[in-house]
């Protein structure tokens, strides 16, 4: 099994409390030897830092860190429901971006949320993908991420 609660912490980086969710749903489930994510908001502390629709009231750069914190917020639901050392493989990730009409750089966006797998798993965080433009989200959120992972049984 691998250790990735080290990994967490070569890095600096503090897994938040599990979100609380927002509706008839739970954070995580598992599924064989996987466990996939609902929907993951970016909240710090129980609030969204930023609302509105990226490439208006939202900058791609907040939007692309926003991204990052919601991938940390999934991670932290397979922690709270299996251990994130039974991680074996990041599988997929669907990120979801609140956007103006106008805005087209959904990928540059949710790459926040891909460059923070990859550095935190390596190999094990290359993953497949979609980067999803939509009118608008849960809350006024500019950001929400899905995550699939294999786990060691």
């Amino acid at each position: 099994m691998a250790n990735w609660t080290k990994r967490f912490e070569e890095l600096g980086i503090e897994l938040p409390a599990v979100a609380a969710p927002v509706a008839a749903y739970v954070p995580a489930t598992q599924v064989g030897n996987q466990v996939w994510t609902s929907g993951q908001l970016p909240f710090v502390d129980g609030a969204l830092p930023a609302e509105g629709k990226v490439g208006a009231e939202v900058d791609e750069e907040t939007a692309y860190r926003l991204a990052r914190v919601a991938v940390l917020n999934a991670i932290a639901a397979v922690d709270d429901l299996v251990g994130v050392d039974k991680i074996s493989r990041v599988l997929k990730i669907v990120g979801f971006v609140a956007s103006d009409p106008n805005f087209t750089k959904q990928p540059a966006v949710i790459n926040g949320a891909s460059e923070a797998l990859q550095e935190i798993f390596g190999e094990q965080g290359a993953h497949a993908r979609s980067a999803v433009g939509v009118a608008v989200l849960p809350l006024n959120s500019p950001v929400e991420v899905e995550l699939i992972v294999e786990i060691e049984e």
